[in-house]
C-alpha cells in the first residue's frame, strides 16, 4: 500500500483503544463519512447511537458493528427531533461523552441558480442542524463531567469551490460556529473542534456528478484539485473524529483539523 493510498474500510487492521467506555452519537452516520466514522469510534472501544434521517440505513450501520451501538431516526434540521436524540442518550447511558455532527447535504449551483427552497434546505440541514445538536448535547455534557463535540466543516470554508455557493456558506457557518463554542465551553470541559475534509468518496459525490453533462469527467476534476490525485477516503476522517474525540487531543479546541490531500496548501 503506497503513502497516498487510503485504508480500505474494513481494513484499519489494529486500531487503538482510546474511547473505551466512551458514549457518542454520531449524526448522518447511515452511509458515506458518517457510518465511516461510527464504525472507527466503535472500533476504538465508544458506544454509538447511530444517527440518520434514514432508519433503515441507520439500523443496518447499527447491525454492522454490532451491540451495544442503537440506531436512532432523526431529522437534525428539526429542533424538536435533534433534542429527542439527545433525550434517548440519556435515557440509554445516562451522559453523553462525544458527538459527532456529520449530517449534511450540498447541491452544485451558483448563487444566482440556487433555489430560496435549497438556500434554506442545504443551511438548515448542514449549519442548523449542527447548531441543533450542539445546542442539546452541551447540557448533557455539562452534567456528565465533560466531553468533545466534532463538526464536519469543509475545505470549502476556506477555499472557493466552484458551484458549491449554499455548501460553502453553511459549512463557512459551521468553521465560526465551532470556533465561538470551543470558547465558550473550553472552561466546563468540553472541547469543540471541527474536520474540514476535502473531496471525499461517497454516495454523495455520486449524486453530485451525474447532474454533469460528463459525470466521469466531473468525478475526474475533482480527484484532481487534491495534489495527491485522488478523492479522500471516508476511513480517513473517521481516523481525525476518533483522534479529536480522544484524550489524545486534549490541548485541540476550536481546531478546523483539514483533511484534503494537499487541496488548500496551494
Amino acid at each position: 500500500m503506497g503513502a497516498a493510498d487510503p485504508i480500505p474500510m474494513g481494513a484499519v487492521g489494529s486500531v487503538p483503544r482510546r474511547l473505551t467506555g466512551r458514549r457518542a452519537i454520531v449524526t448522518g452516520a447511515g452511509a458515506g463519512i458518517g457510518r465511516a466514522i461510527a464504525a472507527r469510534l466503535a472500533a476504538e472501544g465508544a458506544t454509538v447511537l447511530v444517527a440518520d434521517l434514514d432508519f433503515e440505513a441507520a439500523d443496518r450501520v447499527a447491525g454492522e458493528l454490532g451491540p451495544p451501538s442503537i440506531a436512532h431516526a432523526v431529522d437534525v434540521s428539526s429542533e424538536d427531533s435533534a433534542a429527542a436524540m439527545i433525550r434517548r442518550a440519556r435515557e440509554e447511558w445516562d451522559g453523553l461523552d462525544v458527538l459527532v455532527n456529520n449530517a449534511g447535504i450540498g447541491i452544485a449551483a451558483t448563487t444566482p441558480d440556487t433555489s430560496e427552497e435549497d438556500w434554506r434546505r442545504v443551511l438548515d440541514v448542514c449549519l442548523t442542524g449542527t447548531f441543533f445538536g450542539m445546542k442539546h448535547a452541551i447540557p448533557l455534557m455539562r452534567a456528565s463531567g465533560g466531553g468533545a463535540i466534532v463538526n464536519i466543516s469543509s475545505t470549502a470554508a476556506f477555499v472557493g469551490v466552484a458551484d458549491r455557493a449554499a455548501y460553502s456558506a453553511a459549512k463557512g457557518g459551521i468553521l465560526a460556529l465551532t470556533r465561538a463554542a470551543a470558547i465558550d465551553h473550553v472552561g466546563e470541559g468540553i472541547r469543540v473542534n471541527c474536520i474540514a475534509p476535502g473531496t471525499v468518496d461517497t454516495p454523495w459525490i455520486d449524486r453530485i456528478t451525474s447532474g454533469y453533462e460528463d459525470p466521469t469527467a466531473a468525478r475526474s476534476a475533482m480527484e484532481a484539485r487534491q495534489p495527491h490525485g485522488r478523492l479522500v477516503s471516508p476511513e480517513e476522517i473517521g481516523a481525525m473524529a476518533a483522534y479529536l474525540a480522544s484524550d489524545e487531543a486534549a490541548s485541540v479546541i476550536g481546531a478546523a483539523m483539514v483533511v484534503d490531500g494537499g487541496m488548500t496548501a496551494r
